[in-house]
């Protein structure tokens, strides 16, 4: 069974911006979910942004209007567009695949990348 695979991460000033990716093996084919979470040290890991396999997207409250989801069909791969980048986005970002390819066979669960870490400076 094959890990969502996170990268993209890194360390930038109050302002900057990153792009992460999110490379699911079998995306097509298991017509995935995929979604982005963060967790900053000492707190619980929290939604950021999720789009369906049909389409429609979502965005938590706090990063509405300063980060984009999207993806590429090609490429198995949804990225995380982050503008704006505040201190408190600091935190590891993770990629949730909401079906995984096991055996040759889609199968529905969570299947967690291990994450991609962003640090954002004042």
């Amino acid at each position: 069974q094959a890990q969502p695979v996170e990268s993209g991460g890194g360390s930038v000033q109050a302002g900057g911006s990153l792009r992460l990716s999110c490379i699911a093996s079998g995306y097509i084919r298991c017509k995935m979910d995929i979604k982005w979470y963060r967790q900053a040290p000492g707190e619980e890991r929290e939604f950021v942004s999720g789009i369906d396999f049909n389409g429609p997207v979502t965005y938590a409250d706090s990063v509405t209007g300063r980060f984009r989801i999207s993806r590429d069909l090609l490429k198995n791969t949804v990225y995380l567009q982050m503008n704006s980048l505040k201190p408190e986005d600091t935190a590891t970002y993770y990629c949730k695949a909401l079906r995984r390819l096991a055996g040759g066979t889609c199968v529905v669960g969570d299947n967690w990348g291990q994450g991609t870490q962003v640090t954002v400076s004042s």
